[in-house]
């Protein structure tokens, strides 16, 4: 009877390690949702799109987006941090994750996620309307000291755009109060107040805007990279016009704290595998303006720590109440 109890109290033991392993083995078992924290129609939500449909080819699941627009991206990340920390629910966002917590809009940053992917980033543009005021970025500074008040600027609050129009307006001289700044909700909204004429410049890039720079609706006027970029190659860089900034956006995959290790990694290869793609990484590249920069493990959270202490540096001259 003892020798029963025993070897009974024995498998209990081992069924109670081998499970959790084996739990862990079977993921996923379900569809996985990649909350979106923008509207439809941006590059956030176009990009994300993209490559979870090439991702879910080799993860057994599909992975379906949902859009959480809200609260300057911060509802959709919220509510992945607070999910249940079992892979089902992943956040696809970028470096406003720590911009929201620098812009005091949140009490957590890159630290309240277990980062599993940075995918890709993004070269972002300085962008008007189909028949601009100015010809160049670099004009930009003279008209509005000649036209206090008359032009218009959008941004996302305490999302990328915000953080490089404070950058520009400093690097330029422009002064706040001579501009009418403007605050959307997503990068779709901004992209149809620039259509409709009720914004004069924004901040766009390849995904979010390529079809209407190609259609002549609205005019790319500088880019954000060091160089000229393949799919504009006649926009000129804000270096070449004087202005000494770069704008990228990293974008990248996360999960709730204390997600199981086997789960970031399953989900990792599959995002990893999508973008060996040769398809893909064209499109990405070519018609979307962006490049993919895939980093996971010791190198992303290195990669997270550098972009936050860099915009944090950056914050200081920023006023989010704008």
């Amino acid at each position: 009877m003892f020798n029963k109890f025993v070897r009974s109290a024995l498998l209990a033991s081992v069924a109670c390690v081998v499970l959790p392993g084996m739990a862990a083995a079977e993921y996923p078992e379900k569809e996985v949702e990649i909350v979106i924290p923008y509207g439809p129609g941006g590059a956030t939500d176009v990009l994300f799109r993209l490559i979870s449909k090439e991702a879910e080819k080799h993860f057994g699941e599909a992975i379906v987006p949902v859009n959480m627009a809200g609260a300057g991206a911060t509802r959709g990340s919220r509510h992945v941090k607070d999910a249940e920390p079992d892979g089902y629910t992943i956040l696809g966002s970028h470096d406003t994750i720590a911009l929201s917590s620098l812009a005091g809009m949140v009490d957590y940053s890159y630290d309240a996620f277990e980062p599993v992917i940075l995918l890709t980033q993004t070269i972002n543009i300085v962008s008007a309307g189909e028949d601009p005021v100015v010809s160049s970025a670099a004009q930009l500074a003279g008209y509005i000291e000649n036209n206090p008040g008359e032009l218009a600027i959008s941004m996302i609050p305490s999302s990328t755009d915000h953080f490089f129009w404070a950058s520009f307006f400093e690097a330029t001289g422009i002064e706040m109060d001579d501009i009418r700044f403007i605050g959307y909700p997503d990068t779709g909204e901004q992209v149809s107040a620039v259509l409709g004429g009720d914004i004069d410049f924004a901040l766009f890039n390849m995904p979010s805007a390529g079809s209407q720079f190609e259609a002549g609706t609205l005019t790319p006027l500088a880019v954000g990279a060091e160089q000229r970029i393949d799919a504009l190659p006649n926009t000129p860089t804000l270096i070449e016009e004087g202005i000494e900034l770069t704008t990228a956006t990293s974008r990248g995959v996360f999960v709730p704290k204390d997600t199981p290790q086997e789960v970031i990694d399953a989900i990792a290869d599959a995002y990893e595998a999508a973008l060996q793609d040769e398809q893909l990484v064209s499109k990405i590249e070519n018609e979307f303006g962006s490049i993919v920069n895939i980093k996971r493990g010791d190198d992303y959270l290195d990669f997270l720590s550098k972009n936050e202490a860099t915009l944090a540096r950056a914050a200081e001259n920023m006023d989010f109440s704008r």
